[in-house]
């Protein structure tokens, strides 16, 4: 078998994705990285993800994880948050998993989520209208879009439709900024992590006491797949779900506004609707998806990878964990074409992307997403249709958050 390749830093400041993304394409479809001085393997190819992410021997539990079995990984590393969570369908494997993943179908169906649709016009149409306030008070002043729109949309969503109150929400998009970002001291981070998952089991008892007409509630309730969620499923389900649904969201709605805006061709295309606000959505997703980096999943035995690798292949040995880069994977150029790379609605294979997962564990959450963006979107560029980036946009940055994919601002001149 090919001996393990030196370890590829992947840079927790974010300072330069496209550079990073580049890098891991050119370094093979599965790839040795360091994750803040953690050695793991990530996986760039989509032919390869699509394999592994339905091979049973790859697992979320971080009990199977040697380094953490070992104690050379504690909760000292920056992102034990991201793969030491709760009991939830996120971190579960095989008949667990399908029976958490039933109560959530259960409780997240197609109805549920088509009924948020007003809720998400109500919040945007009520975003935009401050937006507008701002422009008429300060004309072509610039406005940070994240969270003039962006950040405050999905949250409100996702609380309403989980039954968080509306004066909670503040307050849940600070831990969760601090929860993200690679700059909070890890001390200070543990305190988010159980500040969060407090507030969540806390809201399952009062639903518990008190149901209402919410994803909490539908939740404990569920009857179907075998036994009833406890109380600390219900919590962990929904810290999970709020952490992937809100962020992902905003990752969403900038990638589409920041690549119709460098590529004005295009908008017109969508504007004068030749082109399918759809096919927008799923370009974004491709290109520069809501998760550069998914962590984590471990091996139960040595897995050999041959597919595409050479006559050897590689290894991943067994307790070694493995990273899904799905911006990699989104710019694979032996599946995606020479020019993954581009922005370009009019491809072809852009809905083939695998941003939102493939396999067992494939997102909930994607079909609220997609509503959110398919109404925030077009609501945008209506009300302000001479909408144009504020700054060049080579001086736009990525935030320090290494598995999310989030801009730090995204300026924006509305219009005039």
């Amino acid at each position: 078998m090919n001996p393990s390749p030196p370890a590829l830093a992947i840079d927790p400041l974010v300072q330069d994705l496209d550079g990073e993304t580049a890098r891991l394409r050119a370094a093979g479809p599965i790839v040795r990285i360091d994750l803040l001085g953690v050695p793991a393997w990530t996986v760039t190819s989509q032919p390869v993800a699509r394999r592994l992410l339905t091979d049973s021997r790859l697992v979320k539990d971080i009990n199977r994880w040697g380094l953490f079995a070992s104690g050379e990984v504690t909760h000292a590393w920056p992102l034990i948050g991201m793969v030491d969570v709760p009991p939830s369908m996120f971190t579960t494997d095989g008949a667990e998993h399908r029976r958490l993943r039933t109560k959530i179908a259960q409780a997240l169906t197609a109805r549920r989520v088509e009924e948020l649709r007003p809720v998400v016009e109500r919040y945007t149409a009520q975003l935009l209208d401050e937006l507008a306030a701002q422009a008429k008070e300060a004309p072509g002043a610039a406005v940070d879009l994240k969270p003039a729109f962006a950040g405050p949309l999905p949250m409100a969503v996702v609380c309403s439709l989980m039954g968080v109150a509306e004066s909670g929400i503040p307050r849940q998009m600070e831990l969760w900024k601090a929860f993200f970002s690679t700059l909070t001291p890890q001390d200070e981070r543990l305190a988010v992590m159980a500040e969060i998952y407090g507030i969540f089991l806390g809201m399952v008892r009062e639903k518990k006491a008190a149901p209402g007409d919410d994803l909490t509630s539908a939740l404990i309730l569920a009857d179907e797949g075998g036994a009833p969620m406890s109380q600390e499923e219900v919590a962990g389900n929904l810290q999970s779900m709020i952490a992937a649904g809100h962020e992902t969201t905003i990752a969403l709605i900038l990638s589409a506004v920041r690549g119709l805006l460098t590529h004005p061709d295009q908008l017109a295309m969508v504007l004068d609707g030749s082109v399918a606000w759809e096919a927008v959505i799923e370009e974004a997703l491709r290109w520069d998806p809501p998760v550069p980096h998914l962590l984590m999943r471990f091996a139960t035995e040595d897995i050999v990878v041959a597919e595409n690798l050479g006559e050897d292949g590689f290894v991943i040995g067994k307790g070694e964990g493995v990273v899904m880069s799905y911006r990699a994977i989104g710019r694979d150029t032996d599946f995606h074409g020479q020019d993954a790379d581009s922005f370009d609605i009019t491809r072809a294979d852009a809905g083939r992307h695998i941003a939102f997962g493939h396999g067992p564990h494939i997102c909930p959450g994607a079909a609220l997403s997609r509503l959110e963006a398919a109404i925030a979107l077009p609501a945008l560029f209506a009300r302000f249709p001479g909408l144009r980036l504020a700054v060049p946009s080579e001086e736009l940055r990525n935030a320090p958050v290494l598995t999310q994919n989030d801009l730090e601002a995204l300026p924006v001149v509305l219009g005039g």
